[in-house]
């Protein structure tokens, strides 16, 4: 299979199409190999605009959300990055690919051990791993340059905008199906926050989210 061919098609049919012009997010998707980090029955769709399936119900982003979420993050490589849901260790790959030093919390061991496998596999030394309930975040290394929540939440507790650094920003999918929003938080250096609604979707909730009342 002309997995290299394959990839550029995706990166110009979709990713660029979905307003994803950053060049670095760009070379990230061509460097980062996909298909190494799908599960082997759905390698030939690698590329595909499809929410490829992982175990116990879970499922990957579509390519262009992965990049247009990773454009949205403006990672740079000091940054310490906070990723909530490894599922298979393919998006931490490309915030490590970008960012400075990642944590990643998955409540599913076999997630964390795969994605473990495979991070270090393709030598990637920037992240940690660790199997723990984050749903109102991950303190023990924080605080975060950069949080992204890779499952949906009906709502955000403070607890996540006080783990979040001065200047940093918290991407995270807000609602409940079917009106679902992918909302960027930017928390200023007085301590405040502003946010920004980017596009509508719909994904899997994070298990176990906190229920607390909404912040916007």
């Amino acid at each position: 299979m002309h997995y290299e061919q394959l990839r550029q098609t995706m990166i110009d049919s979709q990713v660029r199409t979905f307003e994803v012009l950053d060049a670095d997010v760009l070379q990230a998707l061509r460097e980062v190999p996909r298909e190494q980090y799908v599960p082997a029955p759905f390698r030939h769709l690698a590329f595909a605009d499809f929410e490829i399936p992982l175990p116990h119900g879970e499922k990957m982003w579509t390519p262009k959300m992965e990049a247009r979420v990773l454009q949205e993050l403006e990672l740079r490589k000091t940054d310490r990055v906070l990723e909530i849901g490894t599922g298979s260790g393919y998006f931490t790959a490309l915030l490590a690919h970008l960012g400075g030093m990642v944590h990643s919390v998955d409540d599913r061991a076999d997630f964390v051990r795969e994605a473990e496998e495979r991070l270090a596999k393709h030598g990637i030394q920037n992240v940690q791993c660790h199997h723990a309930d984050a749903s109102q975040g991950f303190p023990d290394h924080g605080p975060y340059d950069v949080m992204v929540l890779t499952g949906s939440v009906p709502e955000l507790s403070p607890a996540w905008f006080q783990q979040l650094s001065p200047g940093g920003r918290l991407l995270a999918i807000v609602g409940q199906d079917p009106v679902m929003v992918v909302r960027r938080y930017v928390r200023l250096h007085d301590g405040s926050l502003n946010h920004q609604d980017l596009f509508e979707t719909v994904v899997p909730p994070l298990r176990y989210p906190h229920k607390a009342q909404f912040i916007f």
